[in-house]
């Protein structure tokens, strides 16, 4: 375990004061095109010690441990190798953690698990590999696990820290099977809970430490679900679990489960159940939107709020009178405007982490002792962000040409009213499975604090609204989808919030794809667009996209994007560049392995062959979205630029 990191970043990480600006100028651009240092806290279960994930300037990343008592200098730090992030670790004893290794392809983009996963000291000493693809290579094991290579999954602990976790398993050498492992983490041994003739899958594990539940998408992507009785699975029909299914912890009673529910495929709701679907209780029902975040009590862990993915977060309390309802309403109230969110406790539950995050701010953690209630604060997330200077993000509602009730969020630029204004319209990413939320977003706040009202849709495919509302979206990325942000731009039109002769669209991902066939859908609406890491030709992204190294990553694009050549040509950008009327930026790392370079050249020869139009910015070293700040720096100077000459005051 190394300390070499920049003490800088350290010291800049434990920097509370927010830097703002000299009144009557903008904010900086550096403001919005900084990483956050520090996140995704865990506190250790006696309380004491803290481990954070720390991001450098450079593409490097470490896994940090700190005392609570002193947050000004680490205890110890593991650096991984470039690109590669501590995506996910937990404390399974007061002095030891594990690690899932991730690989990060760019910055807009979540981390990809690798399948390793390590263990280490609070000191940093008796590091260890458990699991993965070096199996052989390395950790104390290595000369007896010369075969023992596949990808391994954080899959639970015990209730009581006893240096355990819970490991789901899928070995190169049986790759149509799953299996689940009881591993001792303090000294790399494991025995089997068990397995399943299915790929894929993810498991749950009750009070007894063995395997209840077996649940994920088989490679013909397909969502199953297998309960365990006697000695084999038995697959659980509709009328057990309905149409969609979740697991997620064991009742106290060890004989009822907790898991997200919903009968019909609509929003799901938090229930109580028996492990085979009787006795149902719903504890928060899902509404417009599905139950999202649930908030949790230490252990035995029980559910005592939640809130929907959907609209601004509100805790709907199950029991309003639980010792933790309580607590939380108490400290919402000292936070107004902001959700509080309960990370984890130490196992007495005497100790709490916390963290408190709005529309305005990335957040801020802190620790609550709940027998005094005397609280500590930690660390800001990015305390460069002054919320006093951040603009008002607005959840709203509107209804679809065919009659489709969607959800749209305004950014609204601090100062400029609230009509008549040049507006960015932003589609997100995926486009199956993602949602725009309420929460902080650099992108919007950028282009807000720049005079631009942003709109945001949870389009048909999104995630936060059911199975259903996802489905809606399979094969409508050139049509249904399209649609959708069309008849959100009419709509905020139609509200007097943004004046029809100055729209631009701006997306990353899927967004950026977007970007470039809402133009060709809709002649006229918009004044230019602008592609971020975008996919531009779909029948190229079929057949050299990443995920079409697997089955179930080819099934999964069959069922969501389609197969037959000619529709997927006909809802390609890059093959309609003729119909394009208006000016374009395209932007992309030439190292993208997401949307790969390819798809920015496709694009590029698109146009030229139509004679359209555009201007480009390409970075070396960069991939699915920009990392280095300095990059950053240039995209969005060059973002302002483009947007100005189009639809602000030198349009």
């Amino acid at each position: 375990m190394s300390n070499h990191f920049p003490r800088r970043l350290i010291g800049a990480a434990m920097l509370l004061l927010p830097l703002a600006a000299v009144a009557g100028e903008p904010i900086p651009v550096e403001t919005f095109a900084r990483h956050a240092t520090i996140s995704m806290p865990r506190l250790s279960p006696d309380g004491q010690s803290l481990a954070v994930r720390m991001d450098g300037e450079d593409g490097a990343h470490a896994l940090v441990v700190f005392k609570v008592s002193d947050m000004s200098r680490p205890v110890s730090m593991l650096r991984l190798p470039k690109y590669e992030v501590p995506a996910n670790f937990v404390w399974t004893s007061p002095t030891r953690l594990i690690v899932e290794k991730g690989r990060e392809y760019g910055s807009i983009d979540k981390p990809m698990l690798t399948g390793e996963i390590l263990a280490t000291d609070l000191d940093g000493k008796h590091q260890d590999y458990l699991y993965g693809r070096d199996s052989m290579k390395y950790g104390r094991r290595a000369a007896s696990r010369g075969t023992d290579r596949g990808w391994g999954f954080y899959d639970g602990k015990p209730d009581e820290p006893n240096g355990h976790f819970y490991m789901s398993a899928e070995s190169w050498d049986s790759n149509d099977q799953s299996s689940l492992y009881d591993v001792d983490a303090d000294h790399n041994t494991r025995h089997l809970i068990g397995d399943i003739d299915v790929a894929d899958m993810s498991f749950m594990v009750g009070k007894d430490g063995t395997a209840h539940y077996a649940y994920g998408r088989n490679e013909k992507f397909d969502y199953v679900v297998y309960h365990h009785e006697g000695s084999g699975w038995t697959p659980l029909t509709a009328s057990q679990v309905g149409v969609s299914f979740a697991p997620l912890e064991s009742a106290p009673d060890g004989q009822h489960v907790y898991a997200f529910f919903s009968a019909d495929g609509g929003p799901t709701s938090l229930v109580e159940m028996s492990e085979t679907g009787g006795d149902r209780k719903v504890l928060a029902p899902g509404d417009f939107g599905s139950v999202d975040d649930i908030e949790w009590t230490a252990k035995p862990a029980q559910p005592f709020a939640t809130t929907l993915a959907t609209g601004i977060p509100t805790p709907r309390y199950i029991d309003p009178n639980a010792p933790m309802a309580k607590l939380h309403r108490a400290l919402s109230l000292k936070f107004p405007g902001s959700y509080v969110s309960f990370v984890n406790f130490s196992t007495d539950g005497s100790e709490l982490l916390f963290g408190v995050s709005s529309d305005r701010t990335p957040g801020t953690y802190f620790l609550i002792n709940t027998h005094s209630y005397k609280v500590q604060k930690l660390f800001d997330a990015a305390p460069w962000i002054d919320p006093k200077q951040m603009a008002e993000r607005r959840p709203m509602t509107f209804t679809a040409r065919d009659g489709t009730k969607l959800e749209a969020i305004l950014t609204l630029p601090k100062g400029a009213g609230e009509n008549n204004l040049p507006m960015v319209l932003m589609p997100h990413g995926g486009p199956i499975g993602i949602e725009d939320t309420w929460f902080y977003d650099d992108d919007a706040q950028f282009l807000a604090s720049r005079g631009y009202l942003v709109l945001q849709i949870n389009f048909r495919g999104s995630g936060g609204r059911g199975i259903d509302f996802e489905q809606a979206g399979y094969k409508q990325w050139g049509t249904g989808i399209q649609n959708d942000l069309i008849d959100g731009v009419k709509w905020a039109i139609a509200q007097k919030f943004a004046d029809p002769k100055r729209i631009c669209i701006f997306g990353a991902s899927f967004g950026g794809y977007s970007a470039l066939m809402a133009p060709i859908r809709a002649p006229g609406m918009f004044k230019c667009a602008i592609g971020y890491a975008g996919v531009y030709d779909m029948a190229l992204l079929y057949k050299k996209g990443d995920t079409h190294q697997s089955e179930l990553g080819r099934n999964a694009m069959r069922a969501t994007m389609g197969a037959d050549e000619n529709q997927l040509d006909a809802n390609s950008p890059a093959k309609l560049a003729d119909k394009i009327d208006v000016p374009v930026l395209l932007i992309h790392g030439e190292d993208d392995q997401r949307a790969p370079f390819a798809q920015f050249k496709a694009m590029k020869a698109a146009l030229d062959a139509a004679h359209k139009p555009y201007e480009f910015l390409t970075k070396p070293g960069e991939g699915h979205g920009f990392y280095s700040e300095k990059n950053n720096v240039e995209l969005y100077n060059t973002l302002q630029a483009f947007l100005e000459k189009h639809i602000g005051k030198g349009a």
